[in-house]
């Protein structure tokens, strides 16, 4: 699956994320009918996977979720504190960031 970076011809949704929640960097890519919209935000990233045609098969939520945790440092997560929560008309992967130890 290639992702391909769109962000720029969503400018309106960027625009209204960053301004009305905690989201410090968000990027929207394409694969085929499937949009994944990715955002950055100080406690948490969040990976929103929407297809309008047909079900999101589970090895497209595998392989788009590898995708970004591989350009999330490791230190900032925990495997075992990903959610995703499955629905009929989206995905969503919450990635919780790992703390500081003081």
């Amino acid at each position: 699956m290639k992702l391909v970076n769109v962000t720029n011809s969503h400018s309106r949704l960027v625009k209204q994320q960053l301004e009305n929640t905690d989201a410090s960097l968000v990027k929207v890519f394409t694969a085929g009918n499937t949009t994944v919209i990715y955002t950055e935000a100080p406690l948490h990233n969040e990976i929103l996977i929407v297809n309008n045609k047909r079900k999101i098969h589970p090895e497209e939520i595998e392989e788009i979720k590898k995708h970004f945790l591989a350009k999330i440092p490791s230190e900032l997560y925990s495997d075992k504190d990903i959610t995703i929560i499955e629905d009929n008309e989206f995905i969503e992967i919450s990635i919780p960031k790992a703390l500081p130890v003081e």
